[in-house]
Order: structure tokens, then C-alpha cells, then sequence
């Protein structure tokens, strides 16, 4: 097992913790919703195959309201028809910043995103997949361990 980075320089993540929360109350107050936010989360974890942060994410997805088919289909979202127009452009906007460089097909998804949702929207979901995409690679490269859960969410011992 590598250190945990987290662990091993608290003051580091501290700071990380804090620019996180500075992104949330900056995207919520440019019209991003939580379940918008969380879409975001979940969809960048999994093509980063970050299982701590999928774990995480997911369970905060559903607390927000997310029905748990959508979560279900969000690989599939280009293809299912139970998006919103809004959450397939910050679902566009999330597989761009995660997988760059950015290809013309990325950068057409960015633009009918930015139409979508309106620069100060758009540019909050950005900053929303740029810090889950940093946090990914810290549980990663942590290895930070998901440990079992019940039906109800709860640890398991």
C-alpha cells in the first residue's frame, strides 16, 4: 500500500477540502444544481475508474434526488432518453475536462454545453469536473479503500 496523500500532508488537503468547498458555493450560485454537481462527480469517477470516489458520489447523488435509473444509465447517457437537456450538457462537459486533450468532438460538446447552460453555468460545471477529476487522482493514488455498506448505505462491520 502506498500513503495515503491526504494523511501524509493534511495541510495540503485541507486546502484541497476548502477549494472544494469554494467550487460547490461558487457553482450553486451560478445556477448549478446539487444533482447537476453530482452528475458530474459520478460520471468523471467512473472513466477514471475511481471506486472511492464513485462510492462516495453516488450515495451523495441519491441524496440529492437523483433517481437511481439515471445513475444506472450514465454510461449509457448519450443513448438513454431520461436526460435533460441540461444534464446531458454538463454530462458533455464532464467527459470533455476528463478525458483531454480535448478532440473537435469534445470541443462541438462544449460549445452546444456552453449554449445550454449559459457561461456562468457552464464554467461552474467546469470547475465542478476539474476538482472531482484532482480528487480522483488523490483517492487513486491513495488507494483510499471502499469498505462494504449495507441496502441502507450503512458501514458494515
Amino acid at each position: 500500500m502506498r500513503p495515503f496523500v491526504d494523511k501524509v500532508a493534511p495541510e495540503i488537503w485541507k486546502a484541497a477540502q476548502a477549494y472544494s468547498a469554494v467550487v460547490t458555493e461558487s457553482a450553486s450560485a451560478r445556477g448549478l444544481s446539487s444533482q447537476e454537481r453530482e452528475l458530474i462527480k459520478v460520471r468523471a469517477s467512473q472513466m477514471n475508474a475511481c471506486s472511492f470516489c464513485l462510492d462516495l458520489h453516488g450515495r451523495e447523488a441519491r441524496q440529492s434526488g437523483l433517481p437511481q435509473q439515471k445513475l444506472d444509465l450514465l454510461p449509457a447517457w448519450r443513448e438513454a432518453n431520461v436526460f435533460s437537456e441540461r444534464e446531458r450538457a454538463v454530462l458533455a462537459v464532464a467527459e470533455a475536462a476528463t478525458s483531454l486533450p480535448l478532440t473537435d468532438e469534445a470541443e462541438a460538446d462544449l460549445a452546444g454545453a456552453r449554449h445550454v447552460l449559459g457561461d456562468d453555468a457552464f464554467v461552474a460545471a467546469e470547475w465542478v469536473a476539474i476538482t472531482i477529476n484532482a480528487f480522483n487522482r488523490i483517492s487513486i493514488l491513495s488507494q483510499h479503500p471502499v469498505r462494504p455498506r449495507d441496502a441502507e448505505g450503512k458501514l458494515v462491520r
